[in-house]
């Protein structure tokens, strides 16, 4: 997979997270609603899309900053023919080391519960467990993680 650093206007982006919006209103219907508003980003320039050996999008993610030292990781996903084949952690890895080059220390994420495979990639690439954060605190479904990155 080759990742190429674009904004989340970018088109094969928007396209990507189109996919992930559908998959994740598959996975958890209505109760989806409640983060659809949580999931649209303002423009911003730190975002990546993962490309095959055609050149087809396969894989997206992004970061936003929240404070002075943290960033928010977003919108990760892999389409479902690419899954388990790395392209998650790759894109994780690049998103951190990212984020590390314009001097963060800390990143952050969201995911919910009926996302074994998520909560198994971050743990595994050293994310933690912590309180829901900002707009996730009293939302039951969420699992907010965080780690400190090393430049």
């Amino acid at each position: 997979m080759q990742l190429r650093r674009t904004s989340n206007t970018h088109t094969d982006f928007r396209a990507l997270t189109h996919s992930l919006d559908e998959e994740l209103a598959m996975r958890y219907g209505v109760m989806q609603k409640q983060y659809n508003e949580h999931n649209v980003i303002e423009p911003i320039d730190t975002a990546l899309v993962g490309y095959d050996e055609y050149n087809s999008p396969i894989a997206c993610g992004c970061f936003k900053v929240i404070a002075t030292d943290t960033v928010e990781i977003k919108r990760m996903f892999v389409t479902p023919l690419f899954r388990r084949q790395g392209f998650s952690r790759m894109l994780l890895m690049a998103l951190e080391a990212w984020a590390c080059e314009l001097g963060y220390t800390k990143a952050v994420l969201e995911t919910g519960k009926g996302q074994p495979e998520a909560i198994a990639l971050y743990t595994q690439c050293g994310y933690r467990v912590i309180e829901n954060y900002g707009v996730y605190v009293g939302m039951e479904n969420s699992v907010c993680m965080q780690k400190v990155l090393k430049g």
